[in-house]
């Protein structure tokens, strides 16, 4: 492990970063507790504040047209930031029916649909996981109940959602039916002692956990084995992991407990886009 960029004294500042996405140059994104949303180069030579929502920034994720999507805590919305443009605007406060009180972390599926988590209440168990269709459009596409979902992701050819609930320190995993609906939900993986928050698919269909309690990364096999990647009982390197995202063949994690990203050095890479990504580019 190693800091990839230490935001703590030098301008401008990393605040209490959450949410992390890789763009398609390399370059590296993060969020800040005001709202700010950083561009960071690949070797993290140099940061520059690209926008702010003037909220709280936690999970994003980049589409296949290269714009950024961001929850957003304060404003209880999704924004979108047109990365060509530079232009920032909500994309969604709910769906019909359902209001936002947190959203957590977006994911891209291979259908070209966000989905979102929605937090809701530390404590009170409830939902849900909302689907976005590009217009904004969209549903509440599993209602849970879930304590506190959290980070999502999909397994290589999309047809399982992993979802984090973490307070009842496990993941859950969702069929994804042929048409696109939500089917049983299941336990996938408990985790006594960890409080995991973000998620990342390899290639090879690991799932990477990172945890903001204890301060670990956590792997996550096919015979549904846990392994450590990284941990730092200090809480310095790793200084209470959030979100984590692959860059090339490391792992970058934000650190919600400090002010720098940490780049680890794992030796395999993010899951490919699916085949149906692909024949949206252009569209």
């Amino acid at each position: 492990m190693s800091v990839l960029v230490d935001g703590a004294l030098t301008e401008p500042r990393l605040s209490h970063p959450e949410g992390v996405a890789v763009d398609a140059d390399g370059n590296i994104w993060c969020g800040g507790e005001l709202g700010q949303i950083y561009r960071i180069t690949a070797d993290g030579s140099h940061r520059e504040v690209v926008a702010s929502t003037g909220g709280f920034c936690l999970g994003m994720a980049f589409d296949t047209h290269g714009d950024l999507f961001v929850c957003d805590q304060k404003y209880a919305s999704v924004f979108k930031l047109d990365t060509a443009s530079g232009v920032l605007s909500v994309f969604a406060d709910g769906v019909p029916g359902h209001r936002f009180r947190t959203p957590n972390f977006p994911a891209f599926h291979a259908d070209g649909r966000l989905f979102v988590s929605d937090s809701g209440e530390m404590g009170v168990p409830g939902s849900g996981i909302l689907a976005f269709e590009p217009d904004g459009s969209g549903e509440l596409w599993h209602p849970g109940p879930f304590d506190f979902a959290n980070g999502l992701a999909f397994n290589p050819d999309g047809t399982l959602l992993y979802v984090v609930e973490t307070f009842s320190n496990l993941i859950s995993a969702i069929d994804v039916r042929a048409d696109g609906s939500a089917g049983e939900k299941a336990e996938f993986v408990t985790l006594p002692g960890s409080y995991p928050d973000g998620l990342a698919v390899a290639e090879d269909g690991t799932l990477i956990v990172g945890c903001y309690q204890p301060s670990h990364i956590l792997a996550v096999d096919h015979a549904k084995q846990v392994h450590v990647l990284g941990e730092d009982v200090s809480a310095h390197m790793l200084a209470h992991p959030t979100n984590i995202a692959f860059h090339g063949t490391d792992l970058i994690s934000a650190n919600l407990g400090r002010w720098h990203l940490t780049r680890l050095e794992v030796g395999m890479r993010g899951a490919p886009l699916p085949p149906r990504w692909a024949s949206q580019e252009g569209s």
